[in-house]
């Protein structure tokens, strides 16, 4: 199957006009950048002289602010703890314009912020602030109640799942049910220990090694890939999964259809941070827009493409999904083609 530029043209024509759910774990990314000249007498680490850095929405919020570069309207909830991360996060929604009226406050855990460290356009290391554990009781209910509130408003729902223990097993269940009751596109983003509660989703997007611990078989081979695809979408009983293959592009298995490949495209690849939140959120919006799977995918490809070449989480826009889609078609690279059976 391929994509014609008209299609991409009456597809992107039609995205942005949605409203969105993400419900997830909501973080705050740091990004500290300078350079090394030498090493630490202290001990054999180099030493990074800080030169800038700059905050950006991560988890969940990232999730929301490629919604909202699309064009969509995000609705965003989860929670985050009574600190200033937290007073962070809220201002940097704000100022994006994703409304934190159903981020609930939990003053037992602190706000999950992630600190990077980049010297030379690579990443020196990390450092992690969170709380790990479920959500109380109290705080999970105030969770349902804002997602009760939205369901009916919005044409598609995300779940972020970081495993930082806002997805808990109770509220997954709550929530995927209503969202087949009421015919609301339902999407995961996984943690590979709650795979078992994925079920009966309208789409997951594991990457291989998830795909392949979640099904208990490391993907090596095409053969692995298509017994993991197929037997992952019958255990969850799964409209579709999405398993993204890295430099390998992406597999494709839907209930009732062949499994279809969209390769990647040749990129300088600077970072892959947030790279799942971007194909999520466009594949998504995609789907709002009344693409079909293969080619809310086929979009979900390009989208990432274009935000590997940067560093930190990005979002790109549908002027530049539509710059990036057209050129490959020019050149090719947005043929896809059925995985071997």
């Amino acid at each position: 199957m391929a994509i014609t530029s008209e299609r991409i043209d009456e597809l992107t024509g039609r995205m942005g006009r949605a409203k969105i759910m993400i419900l997830g774990d909501i973080m705050l990314d740091e990004y500290l950048f300078g350079s090394v000249s030498r090493i630490s007498p202290e001990a054999p680490v180099p030493v990074v002289e800080i030169t800038s850095s700059k905050h950006l929405l991560g988890g969940a919020a990232n999730v929301a602010n490629n919604i909202r570069t699309l064009g969509d309207d995000p609705v965003l909830i989860g929670a985050i703890g009574l600190d200033e991360p937290g007073s962070k996060l809220k201002g940097l929604l704000r100022e994006r314009s994703i409304s934190p009226t159903y981020l609930i406050t939990d003053g037992s855990r602190q706000t999950t912020s992630k600190t990077r460290v980049i010297a030379h356009n690579q990443q020196v290391v990390r450092a992690d602030r969170e709380h790990r554990h479920a959500l109380a009781h109290d705080i999970e209910a105030k969770v349902r109640e804002g997602f009760m509130s939205m369901i009916d408003e919005v044409a598609a729902v995300i779940i972020s799942d970081y495993g930082k223990g806002v997805i808990t097993p109770s509220l997954l269940e709550t929530v995927i049910d209503i969202c087949n009751k009421k015919d609301k596109f339902v999407a995961v983003d996984p943690k590979e220990t709650n795979f078992p509660n994925y079920r009966q989703v309208s789409l997951i997007t594991p990457n291989h090694h998830e795909a392949g611990f979640a099904y208990g078989r490391r993907i090596i081979s095409e053969a692995d890939l298509l017994e993991v695809g197929h037997g992952l979408l019958e255990r969850l009983d799964a409209m579709s999964i999405l398993i993204t293959r890295g430099p390998d592009g992406m597999s494709l298995f839907q209930r009732g259809g062949e499994p279809t490949h969209i390769p990647t495209f040749g990129r300088q690849v600077y970072d892959v941070t947030g790279a799942g939140d971007t194909v999520i959120a466009t594949f998504v919006s995609s789907v709002a827009a009344d693409a079909n799977l293969v080619e809310a995918a086929i979009i979900a490809n390009a989208a990432a493409g274009v935000t590997i070449g940067e560093i930190g989480t990005a979002s790109v826009t549908v002027r530049e999904l539509t710059k990036s889609l057209k050129y490959n078609v020019r050149n090719g690279n947005l043929i896809t083609a059925d995985v071997a059976k």
